[in-house]
């Protein structure tokens, strides 16, 4: 067996390759592993296991989904300390799976995959990492949305003489007391670490560009006795774990064109800014101008008081300039900081620009992706790139409910998808050009009606047209609906012994499921 080594490169062949440790490509191993199969790798450019939940390790970091549905299904936790988890929490949870079904030994840390190519006569993948290169028949590729960080091109910021880091990238050695900061920034990060910090600086200046929804949000203890309870009585954990996924999937509503319900949500977070904040000016700053659920709807019982601190001032004067000791708004003023911390999220739409990926006869998803508008089908395959499933991939992400469910269903459809492909000895699979287009097509519309295209904004969910490449326009139980079984209709099988249409036939008897 090849060495697990950074240190020089080396080739490994096996049945899968998995790119990433976040929930998505650890949970694929375990249910490979839960499958009686260890013909895979999981390729991870980092020293350890985590995805997000390691990157990203500001003052706050928390889960803004409750912890009881941000985590498998078939590995719940009992014991999670608070309603809304907390970053270490999350993390050790995966670090524990990660040593329960002995996945270490399948990791191959210090490997950032640099590229990957269809071998269109082996019918297997080529992946290409810094330290490595692997083939494999099989290809997921597990690494998200959320862990390219994206750092605007600010004029002059590579002037700056003072700290400058992201908030993905925390430089904890840093020391932020005394310091006058300036935040740029105010999404999902930044709602969590602004609190935390502003009880540290001298000054913190904190540019807005747009007012985020940020609704009430107590992150309550949950009790010993509770968790006691849910460790000891299985079945109340589950009916917790259904009463608050219910409960989440009931926002889907007002998402998917039914915006007059949304209005009450609109009052109680314009009631939450009222309560917190007595200053006319401030409270017309904060306060969002587009229809709740545009862009990302975040929680918090501490943001709005931290502005109103006489040291903390926002500013929504857009950013002309960096200077070597301040930064300069549209309005030519220049307020003196010692460090710049981005608060500006991550490339979302146009992530897989970042990995070089050629399909079947060499071509680029990338290139594809910018000349015909990201396109797969159900989020997962894409036609062109045979043998490869993208886990949480375009419009699949939520802006109501955990993410985590959808991953759990993509990889169900991923599993089933290999033994279609294996009871059929094949060499591979590819989507159906047709069934992608439908599927796409069918999206585009329902998007069309939701509150992300009506609602007045513009938010990472759209690409550089325009265009919603990013959240399911649904209910997340009619994608599991969708993706309990890899329909053999929709795939074209590549090099099957048992003929060019045995995957429709296999349909028609019942023998694929």
């Amino acid at each position: 067996m090849a060495r697990r080594t950074a240190a020089r490169k080396v080739t490994e062949e096996t049945g899968i390759v998995i790119v990433g440790t976040g929930f998505s490509g650890l949970g694929m191993a375990i249910q490979l592993k839960k499958a009686g199969r260890d013909d895979f790798v999981l390729l991870e450019k980092a020293a350890e296991i985590g995805g997000t939940w390691r990157d990203n390790s500001y003052p706050g970091c928390a889960c803004d989904v409750p912890s009881h549905m941000y985590s498998y299904s078939f590995e719940p936790n009992a014991r999670w300390s608070q309603t809304f988890s907390a970053q270490p929490e999350i993390w050790d949870y995966l670090k524990r799976l990660t040593d329960k079904y002995g996945l270490r030994e399948h990791i191959r840390f210090g490997h950032e995959v640099t590229s990957a190519r269809w071998d269109d006569r082996e019918h297997r993948w080529q992946v290409g990492t810094k330290a490595g290169e692997f083939t494999g028949k099989f290809l997921v590729a597990g690494v998200g949305a959320l862990h390219i960080p994206n750092i605007p091109q600010l004029p002059g910021l590579d002037t700056f003489k003072g700290k400058t880091f992201h908030s993905a990238q925390w430089d904890h050695a840093y020391d932020l007391r005394g310091k006058k900061v300036a935040v740029i920034g105010t999404g999902a990060s930044a709602i969590q670490f602004v609190p935390e910090i502003a009880k540290q600086v001298a000054e913190l200046h904190l540019y807005q560009r747009t007012p985020p929804w940020v609704m009430p949000r107590a992150n309550a203890e949950i009790p010993e006795s509770a968790r006691n309870v849910f460790q000891r009585v299985p079945l109340l954990r589950r009916v917790y774990r259904n009463v608050v996924y219910w409960g989440a999937e009931s926002l889907a509503i007002g998402m998917n064109g039914h915006p007059a319900i949304l209005r009450a949500g609109e009052w109680l977070g314009k009631r939450h800014i009222n309560r917190q904040i007595a200053d006319p000016v401030l409270r017309k700053k904060v306060t969002p101008r587009y229809r709740l659920g545009c862009k990302r709807v975040l929680g918090s019982n501490t943001y709005y008081r931290s502005l109103t601190r006489d040291h903390v001032q926002v500013i929504t004067e857009g950013i002309t300039e960096i200077r070597e000791h301040g930064v300069v708004t549209a309005d030519g003023t220049e307020r003196a900081v010692d460090a710049i911390i981005f608060g500006t999220g991550f490339h979302v739409t146009d992530a897989f620009e970042y990995l070089d990926i050629k399909g079947r006869g060499g071509r680029d998803l990338a290139e594809q992706w910018r000349r015909e508008g990201i396109q797969t089908h159900l989020g997962i395959t894409v036609n062109g790139f045979p043998n490869s499933f993208f886990l949480l991939g375009p419009n699949t992400g939520l802006g109501h409910n955990s993410v985590v469910f959808m991953i759990e269903s993509q990889i169900r459809y991923a599993l089933d998808a290999i033994r279609m492909v294996e009871r059929n000895r094949a060499a591979g699979f590819e989507v159906r050009r047709q069934v992608q287009g439908e599927f796409n097509a069918e999206i585009q519309r329902k998007l069309a009606k939701g509150v992300w295209s009506t609602g007045g904004c513009t938010s990472w969910y759209l690409d550089s047209q325009g265009v919603n490449r990013t959240i399911w326009p649904g209910f997340t139980w009619q994608y599991w609906l969708r993706t309990r079984k890899a329909d053999p209709a929709d795939f074209e099988l590549i090099g099957s012994r048992r003929g060019q249409h045995a995957d429709r036939e296999h349909s028609l008897t019942g023998v694929v499921r």
